[in-house]
């Protein structure tokens, strides 16, 4: 199968991507076609064998609109900008006219009516060929400004895929049309005082004024549901400092930032953003990361460390090896990443869009119903049944439905990448919303996974304790495991100095033993030295309260005689018990499932406040339960570190994958959370739970409006004694239903703000 993400050229309204949807996606061999209103791109899977791009493009291009393939997302993202803004400025001088037109026309043809007095040249009592003349000079001018309705409608009404553009076509063309003849019978002196008071083109050009207006408000709320990308594509710094040879002779020369290369030693001041990722060769300093955490909390940064291309340099001075640059730097990745998910479809979106490919047909039967009802059942007028005719055409928005879910998902996703979460489709967001049941993995999710030295008791002897920390960390210094590093990390902590031990052996499976500054030091499991004959009855109590805490204890000898033991354990984070508990708010049920001992992991579960857990489980099993939770019908979510719990990952309804920095799994789950700890989790929750809601609001009230709308616009009210609704508020309520749902949207830029 071929998979291509394509830019959509031409698209007015919901009927158009339905359109599009529906043909392309009925062509053989087309697996999917999901075309986004909002992003105005396509996502295209098809079998190469049944059709060549070309096919499905000239496909495309018979109803009316164009396909493009996107080479690269970010070009393409920067490309709309430019062409959003041109059209927006082109837009808003064609409202500041029409609105200037729109406004003398009303004047004329209703100035009488409200008591204003009219100039004798143009009074339709004393000249009212004029008078219909000077309305007539006036619509044309609005409508050449608002010509794209026509130029648009017109034809897509001909390919029988009418759309937005052509219910405001044939609504205004047709008051014009009526209007226009009644001017040639005044021209003509045909019943003048008759004729002269049935015009319509102030309906016809206010209207179109109106929704010229709508349309300019509409483009310029969507421009800003990428405002999120758009801030995080900015954070690039324009040029870089290329440091050129060494020492004395070292050169600084300014480039611009796409030239650099894998490889180049950059110099980065403080103030500066960094320009790629990178490896600090040089220097210290203070790095906010806050970009792409969402973390306020600046980061320690040394020799050795990776820094991410974007964030800030707060204090010291860098020398950055170039390692990832170009498309390949995190950020470009992050920014790929949430442009994808801006393009992808939800499930909600499914039932709008089949109402959407039917909604413009059927509009245009029901106006043409109302006015043949209207003129001969109801015994109107042709004038006013024409009137509701209009009024039924302009009042229906098929957009309103259209940009429901495109635009809260843009919004929201966008909103969520600025909060250091990352939700990858959706089809991902939209399941998140549905969540009962949340699994961790303990290691690296709930704690640290870095074993630390909690606690220290010594037994009986008069060597300090600081001491004996020396002796067992100077002994284990050669050691690689994790134990090992929990005690010299604490050894070296406070600066002091270790030394090599003058012997070393380590004993499989039991501990070491060696010679430090001429002492005899012996490290390991209660096993080791009860084998040396060295009694460590003296602190069984201390070690039963440990063991039960879920900590490992190493037990030193020194001299051959009993000194103490080390406590170790794998913290769990700081945030962890406060964000357990916010999840048991929310009416999650919580699990965490570990491969370690069930003392160990009842302990650590303890110290959440997490009930229940599932332990010892290996690797490969941890798929299995997830699988026996969806048996019973509840919708899961695993958190992992993306890794060694990618099947269960990929297992669950949404996979939430914890990251650090530039070592993140993005491949690995359907939410990626950048800084690494619970509090995301939460805020992707919360968030999905946000935009959902969003979204039903947005679908609720683009079809209360079409649904109240159009009946109003039929003549409902008037059977009841009510009034006529008149097509010039139906144009301006049309106008403003599209405008609400995509303010609506907009609102997600302030979630967790």
């Amino acid at each position: 199968m071929k998979e291509m993400k394509l830019a959509v050229k031409g698209m007015h309204c919901a009927s158009c991507s339905s359109r599009i949807e529906n043909v392309v996606g009925g062509m053989d061999g087309v697996e999917k076609a999901a075309v986004n209103l909002a992003s105005e791109t396509m996502e295209l899977q098809w079998d190469e064998q049944s059709h060549s791009f070309e096919e499905i493009a000239e496909r495309v291009s018979g109803l009316g609109f164009e396909l493009e393939a996107i080479a690269e997302q970010q070009n393409l993202f920067e490309e709309k900008k430019a062409e959003t803004a041109v059209r927006l400025a082109a837009m808003k001088r064609n409202v500041i006219w029409s609105m200037l037109l729109a406004v003398p026309l009303l004047t004329i043809s209703m100035g009488e009516m409200l008591g204003l007095p009219l100039p004798g040249g143009i009074d339709p009592q004393q000249n009212p060929l004029n008078f219909a003349l000077s309305q007539f000079v006036l619509v044309c001018g609005i409508m050449y400004l608002g010509r794209n309705f026509y130029l648009n409608g017109i034809p897509a009404l001909l390919r029988r895929v009418p759309n937005m553009d052509s219910l405001v076509a044939v609504g205004t063309g047709a008051a014009f049309v009526y209007s226009t003849w009644n001017l040639i019978e005044i021209v003509l002196g045909v019943d003048v005082q008759i004729r002269v008071m049935d015009l319509y083109f102030e309906s016809a050009g206010v209207l179109l004024a109106l929704v010229l207006l709508g349309k300019y408000m509409e483009v310029r709320s969507k421009s800003h549901t990428s405002d999120a990308i758009s801030k995080l594509m900015q954070l690039t710094p324009d040029a870089a400092t290329l440091l050129l040879g060494e020492g004395e002779n070292q050169e600084q020369k300014t480039i611009p930032a796409e030239e650099i290369q894998e490889g180049d030693l950059l110099l980065v001041r403080p103030g500066d953003r960094i320009p790629v990722d990178g490896e600090i060769v040089f220097g210290r300093s203070v790095v906010d990361e806050s970009m792409l955490t969402g973390e306020s909390i600046p980061v320690s940064k040394s020799v050795g460390d990776v820094v991410i291309g974007g964030t800030y340099n707060s204090s010291g001075v860098l020398h950055v090896l170039a390692q990832q640059v170009g498309q390949n730097t995190m950020l470009a990745r992050i920014v790929r990443l949430v442009q994808d998910a801006q393009g992808s479809k939800a499930p909600i979106a499914g039932m709008a869009d089949r109402i959407s490919l039917y909604f413009v047909p059927v509009v245009m039967c029901i106006a043409v119903l109302t006015g043949l009802a209207w003129y001969f059942l109801g015994g109107a007028e042709f004038s006013s049944a024409l009137r509701f005719f209009i009024a039924v055409l302009v009042i229906a928005c098929p957009c309103a439905m259209g940009l429901a879910t495109p635009t809260s998902i843009m919004v929201g996703t966008g909103r969520g990448a600025q909060l250091g979460v990352l939700i990858k489709s959706g089809e991902a967001l939209e399941m998140a919303e549905k969540i009962q049941a949340v699994i961790f993995d303990k290691t690296g999710t709930l704690t640290h996974g870095k074993p630390k030295l909690t606690e220290t008791i010594l037994a009986d002897t008069a060597i300090p304790e600081e001491e004996l920390l020396f002796l067992a960390a100077s002994c284990e210094q050669n050691s690689e495991h994790p134990l090992a590093e929990a005690l010299v990390v604490a050894a070296t902590a406070g600066g002091e100095k270790l030394v090599q031990p003058q012997s070393f052996e380590a004993i499989q499976g039991k501990g070491i033993e060696g010679k430090v500054s001429g002492r005899t030091v012996l490290l390991g499991n209660q096993q080791l030295l009860e084998e040396r004959a060295v009694s460590v009855a003296a602190l069984d109590a201390e070690v039963a309260r440990l063991a039960e805490q879920g900590k490992t204890v190493l037990f030193l000898a020194v001299d051959g005689t009993f000194a103490a033991v080390f406590a170790v354990a794998d913290t769990i984070k700081e945030e962890v018990p406060g964000a357990i508990s916010r999840m048991k708010e929310m009416g999650l049920r919580l699990i965490m499932l570990t491969g370690d001992q069930e003392t160990t992991a009842r302990a650590i579960a303890a110290q959440a406040g997490i009930e229940e857990v599932i332990a010892e489980v290996m690797p490969d099993r941890k798929a299995d339960v997830v699988k026996d939770l969806q048996k019973d019908g509840l919708k899961v979510a695993m958190v992992g570190d993306g890794i060694n719990d990618a099947p269960a990952l990929a297992r669950a309804d949404v996979g939430i994958a914890m990251g650090t920095g530039i070592d993140i799994a993005i491949e690995s789950g359907d939410v990626v959370i950048m800084k690494g700890n619970l509090d995301g989790v939460i805020t992707s929750l919360q968030l999905s739970r946000a935009v959902m809601r969003n979204i039903r609001q947005n679908l609720f009230w683009a079809f209360a409006y079409n649904v109240v709308g159009i009946p109003v616009a039929a003549g409902l009210l008037t059977l009841f004694g009510g009034p006529a609704l008149n097509p010039m508020i139906a144009g301006g309520a049309m106008a403003l239903s599209s405008v609400s749902v995509v303010s609506n949207a907009l609102r997600l830029r302030f979630f967790g703000a």
